[in-house]
């Protein structure tokens, strides 16, 4: 596919991009080995000085960022510049809790010294998706980089512009050149760079067939990699929860980014006596949105992000439908330039139809009806992936059954299901394996070296307060 910035509000193809060369990648990677031997050994206090001047500049840039993000890839554009705002919060994070999560963690093993030393591997390998083209690469430098690693950015063939400004901001906060680099790459060239000695680990967020792919090459060359990929996740609402609150949080749950996120709520739940009233304020509340022009304040929902994939999720609908699922609501590509999809809503599918299995990537949401709080979570669970999922109960032995009973990486209790750098981020099954964020997305690209020193070998070394030089 094209590198290429094409506005999916319009279908015009406003910038083009030449592939690195084989001579150009040859030297970007060397770069990376080379920034890395030197980034290692610089102190902590210098990588949060930069840092924090990163968060600044996403402060700072939010509305030039923000544009930049809206015309690649559509999503409205109060959404893109409180995303590149959110960039600046994980950046900031960071800075205040890097230190203390990187420091030799003692072990008591009776008369020796022992303790657990963290060191970072080298150049990792981050293939990142368009949907949240800010967001989704910052949640992995920003504790790369902070952890001593070095990045080297693949993104979405969609986003060019938005990937070439990560490195700018890196740059221009102060980090060394090939700290954070680019790679303006096919997808063909991906494997080439996995097998690469330089580059030490791979994490990718994308769609499960990009999983196989790359987790089937970072195996190949045994190397550390984290998938990050799709989710249907469910939203169960049990007859104790606040209706009212319940089906405003459902509508922003199923079209929080023009409804791609692998996080938004796609399969709706709904215990049977409260199922009839869900759907129909549900159907109601969606016949508000209003489906525009993303650079427009007035507008809920933009475009999607390409004609391919409006093209997929149409035939996932239609197949459905046929399939028996009944169609309520939208259900129709938007006539005129652009890609854009209304609201959908399809209840209750058969097990084989597509909204069943799924992951609908786009404004669709499908209904379920569960016959009792065992039904629902046998539903919730009735998936190949396992992202994340949302309960709606005020019944506090519910909210046990379902925090202990879904199989998912995330599970919210009367709120949506949401990203925060506080927080570890992944799931289970086909949704991937390995962390983001928080302490265990800090510690997933790091060497966790035992020491143990025997008590007749002299002076004991003491544990260091931060593991961030050399």
């Amino acid at each position: 596919m094209a590198i290429a910035t094409i506005n999916p509000a319009t279908g015009k193809t406003l910038r083009t991009f030449d592939a690195l060369t084989p001579a150009e990648l040859e030297s970007k990677l060397q770069r990376a080995a080379d920034t890395f031997r030197e980034y290692r050994r610089t102190s902590f206090a210098e990588r949060a000085r930069w840092m924090r001047r990163a968060a600044e500049l996403l402060d700072a840039e939010a509305e030039r960022y923000g544009r930049l993000m809206t015309e690649e890839m559509g999503k409205p554009l109060e959404a893109a510049k409180a995303e590149a705002r959110k960039c600046a919060t994980a950046c900031r994070y960071y800075v205040a809790k890097a230190e203390g999560l990187l420091k030799d963690r003692p072990v008591e093993v009776g008369g020796d010294t022992a303790f657990v030393r963290y060191q970072p591997l080298g150049p990792v390998l981050a293939v990142m998706p368009w949907n949240f083209p800010f967001w989704q690469v910052v949640r992995f430098a920003a504790p790369a980089l902070m952890a001593g690693n070095v990045g080297l950015l693949k993104h979405a063939h969609n986003v060019p512009q938005c990937a070439l400004a990560l490195e700018e901001l890196f740059l221009q906060s102060g980090f060394p050149t090939g700290a954070f680099q680019t790679l303006l790459i096919e997808t063909s060239e991906v494997n080439r760079v996995i097998e690469d000695p330089r580059v030490r680990a791979v994490t990718l967020t994308g769609s499960e067939g990009a999983g196989r792919a790359v987790g089937a090459a970072a195996g190949k060359a045994l190397k550390k990699v984290v998938l990050e990929l799709g989710g249907s996740d469910p939203f169960i609402v049990l007859p104790s929860a606040d209706l009212d609150q319940a089906v405003e949080t459902a509508v922003s749950a199923r079209l929080v980014n023009n409804g791609q996120s692998c996080i938004a709520a796609k399969r709706f739940i709904l215990a049977a006596p409260i199922a009839d009233a869900f759907e129909r304020r549900f159907i109601e509340r969606l016949k508000r949105i209003t489906v525009g022009d993303p650079m427009d304040p007035k507008t809920d929902m933009g475009p999607l992000a390409t004609g391919g994939i409006l093209q997929g999720l149409h035939a996932q609908v239609e197949a459905s439908v046929k399939a028996g699922a009944r169609l309520l609501l939208g259900g129709k590509p938007l006539q005129g330039p652009g890609n854009f999809y209304p609201p959908t809503v399809l209840a209750d599918p058969p097990p084989d139809a597509p909204a069943f299995q799924e992951e609908l990537f786009g404004p669709v949401a499908t209904l379920l009806r569960a016959r009792d709080a065992a039904h629902a979570l046998e539903l919730a669970n009735a998936t190949p992936f396992g992202l994340g999922a949302s309960v709606w109960t005020r019944d506090a032995e519910e909210q046990r059954q379902f925090i202990d009973g879904l199989e998912a990486g995330m599970v919210f209790v009367n709120e949506m299901v949401v990203s925060d750098a506080r927080l570890p981020f992944g799931g289970v099954k086909h949704s991937g394996h390995g962390r983001e964020l928080a302490d265990l997305g800090l510690h997933e690209f790091l060497n966790a070296k035992t020491v143990r020193v025997a008590s007749t070998s002299g002076a004991a070394p003491v544990a260091r307060a931060g593991a961030v030089s050399e």
